[in-house]
């Protein structure tokens, strides 16, 4: 009888292990830090040694009224561009599930804002935007409507940057969903067909109700991403005009490297954390619900 070497005893703990490293190192510490450092005062500009201060920073943070404004804005962009990416881009995925003339081309032209970076779109949506030289205006001139000053202006800034959003991430809402087509059972509609039921009925009470677990995974990946979005705000408004755009991202951005306040700005990424898990539990929920 040959003995097993320490290797060959262990060997259903030693394979993981590379990515179990992975994991703690690159995502489990990350986390833990963030959390202690929330309840720390650190300051790089202040000189003072980093010490514990308890749910302080938490209290301070919360009487912020520009933290509560970025919260609010963090959830009006969530949900202004998710609603209107889940809509839209299920609509195109119903769309595109047909047979037509130039469907290919259609397709390639959906993959195209999802591999653009987000420095480049911000850039160019930026020159559509300007106020002088934007082809948006320039549209509204021509139809004798009253131009816009679009992300230089409190007012619409939000509104211009969810545009951007939709455009960049519907078409990823639409392969999801086109995916989940894909994988249907035919039997309901074959059903359907025997019982006459018409185009109208069969979206409404087969089609939608079996993707809706599909939808709802779409909705959890570009709900987790649009809280969190920095990179298209930061690069066309850089939370401008003002604080008029700043999200918890972005602001937790500036506290971090602008003004150095580590303490605080670790409390908001926290924040930001809680209300990420918290909306991802809902939905798994509710998908499981419609699953089941």
């Amino acid at each position: 009888m040959i003995r097993q070497g320490f290797f060959e005893k262990n060997l259903r703990y030693i394979f993981p292990l590379p990515a179990v490293l992975f994991v703690v190192v690159l995502m489990v510490f990350p986390v833990a830090y963030t959390f202690f450092l929330s309840f720390t005062d650190w300051t790089l500009t202040s000189g003072r040694p980093l010490s514990v201060v308890g749910l302080k920073s938490y209290l301070q943070v919360l009487k912020e009224p520009r933290f509560l404004e970025a919260l609010g804005r963090t959830f009006y962009f969530t949900f202004g561009s998710v609603i209107v990416e889940m809509l839209l881009g299920t609509a195109l995925a119903l769309i595109l599930n047909r047979t037509f003339k130039g469907k290919g081309v259609v397709k390639t032209l959906l993959l195209l804002p999802l591999v653009a970076t987000p420095v480049a779109i911000g850039i160019v949506w930026n020159l559509f935007y300007d106020p002088t030289i934007g082809i948006l205006n320039y549209v509204l001139s021509v139809l004798k409507l009253p131009q816009s000053g679009w992300v230089s202006d409190a007012k619409t800034v939000m509104p211009s940057l969810i545009i951007v959003d939709i455009w960049q991430w519907t078409p990823m809402i639409t392969i999801i969903v086109l995916a989940g087509l894909a994988g249907l059972s035919s039997e309901p509609y074959e059903s359907a067909m025997v019982d006459g039921a018409n185009a109208r009925q069969v979206l409404f009470q087969i089609t939608l109700p079996m993707l809706m677990p599909t939808i709802l995974t779409a909705v959890i990946l570009r709900a987790i991403d649009a809280l969190k979005t920095y990179d298209i705000i930061y690069s066309m408004t850089g939370g401008g005009p003002g604080y008029a755009s700043e999200n918890l991202n972005v602001l937790a951005f500036k506290y971090s490297f602008e003004y150095f306040r580590m303490g605080q700005s670790a409390v908001m990424l926290v924040f930001l954390f809680i209300i990420v898990l918290l909306f991802s539990l809902l939905v798994m929920r509710l998908r499981r619900a419609f699953e089941q």
